[in-house]
């Protein structure tokens, strides 16, 4: 394709082929592209079922001289960078409706793609994935997930050179560095924070390093709003967790929630374990205690899944800030419930010492409109560190 040259423009649903369906065409699935129509003109594709690259494969199967890659709603405003067998573009789903606009309502539809040019300081960031999953936890909606945020779309990455930067067996191209878009690349962000955090502080346990990174972590963007998800609307703790991670704050948390191996077992007898399947993950009997609810669990966060009338959970955090300080606790509270905390001021008077804290959640039935999720926040500060917990509550 030449730079700044026009080529006809075609939607794939006005260049499917005979025997297939159109909102197939419009994905450019395999074999739904009539190469008669397609050749010579540049595609218009709509992102989702198929892969990104796969729909650009097709695309120049049937003859395409380019292809522009169109985000579906659920989507939204997501653009990612990916290495193409042919000339393309992606642009978000406000952008394609214009596009559509265009096809749909032009006689001759025209279009061209420029080469590639990298820009800088674009605003905002960060914002969520699409692709990025989401909670409430299926499996135990008492502990929320996702538990953090990193990096994960378009990042320049060591690639093997065994294959082409698509991994399609088409691709002769090889290259020792790639962009790369997933959680496969927001995990081996975390997993440097979590080496880094080791070395600074070889006595902290998984569970207080895990502590440190939620704890620590933001949830505005660089513009200094709340962050976003994909579709353009605020972000919530089911998309992003505690936020988006913050290394720096992450060495000196103040505070972390620290788990042992008993907190566990405790865990797994509230989750209604009993003693044969506790001998699965320990080589001893293990003794359940007589009362431990599965929100006690001490987690950076907190998540309460059926709250009807009132409920308490417990938690307890461990002083690695300075030696001698007072935390005070700040609430914001989820829309139609109270949230107290006791004590609400913790001193502590070395490092290492140990507080624990009471958090109960009442429903003010007057002011409970939603069926679904609400969210909030406890923030403990000394006035110089800031360790904050989601809160997440569901109405029963």
């Amino acid at each position: 394709m030449s730079s700044r040259t026009f080529y006809p423009l075609i939607s794939g649903d006005k260049a499917k082929a005979a025997d297939a369906l159109a909102e197939d065409a419009n994905l450019c699935r395999p074999e739904t592209i009539d190469p008669k129509k397609a050749k010579g003109k540049i595609l218009v594709c709509v992102r989702g079922i198929s892969g990104r690259t796969d729909k650009g494969k097709q695309a120049l199967l049937a003859g395409a001289v380019g292809m522009i890659l169109v985000n579906d709603r659920k989507s939204g405003n997501e653009v990612i960078a990916d290495p193409h067998l042919l000339p393309a573009t992606h642009i978000n789903f406000t952008d394609g409706n214009t596009l559509f606009a265009y096809i749909n309502f032009t006689r001759n539809p025209t279009a061209y793609i420029t080469p590639v040019e990298t820009k800088f300081g674009l605003k905002s960031a960060p914002v969520m994935a699409a692709f990025s999953s989401r909670g409430p936890s299926l499996i135990e909606p008492s502990i929320l997930k996702p538990d953090i945020t990193a990096p994960g779309v378009s990042v320049l990455a060591a690639f093997t050179e065994l294959v082409g930067p698509t991994e399609d067996e088409s691709d002769k191209r090889r290259t020792p560095f790639c962009l790369q878009s997933g959680t496969s690349m927001s995990c081996p962000h975390v997993s440097g924070i979590v080496g880094l955090l080791k070395s600074l502080h070889p006595d902290w346990s998984p569970a207080a390093i895990r502590s440190a990174i939620m704890t620590t972590a933001r949830i505005r963007d660089d513009t200094g709003n709340p962050m976003l998800d994909s579709s353009n609307k605020r972000a919530t703790p089911f998309a992003y967790g505690s936020g988006h991670v913050r290394p720096n704050r992450a060495m000196d948390p103040g505070l972390v929630y620290d788990i042992t191996v008993n907190d566990y077992f405790n865990f797994l007898c509230a989750r209604g374990y009993n003693q044969s399947l506790l001998r699965l993950f320990s080589d001893k009997p293990y003794a359940c205690p007589k009362s431990y609810g599965v929100m006690d669990l001490n987690y950076p966060s907190i998540s309460v899944s059926q709250l009807n009338g009132s409920m308490t959970v417990s938690r307890t955090v461990k002083n690695v800030g300075s030696a001698r300080s007072t935390y005070k606790a700040r609430v914001r509270s989820p829309a139609g419930v109270t949230v107290s905390v006791k004590p609400s001021t913790l001193k502590f008077e070395k490092i290492g010492e140990e507080k624990k804290f009471e958090v109960k959640f009442e429903l003010n039935k007057s002011n409970a409109k939603s069926e679904d999720y609400v969210f909030g926040e406890l923030l403990w500060s000394d006035g110089n560190h800031y360790v904050r917990s989601p809160i997440v509550v569901k109405y029963k």
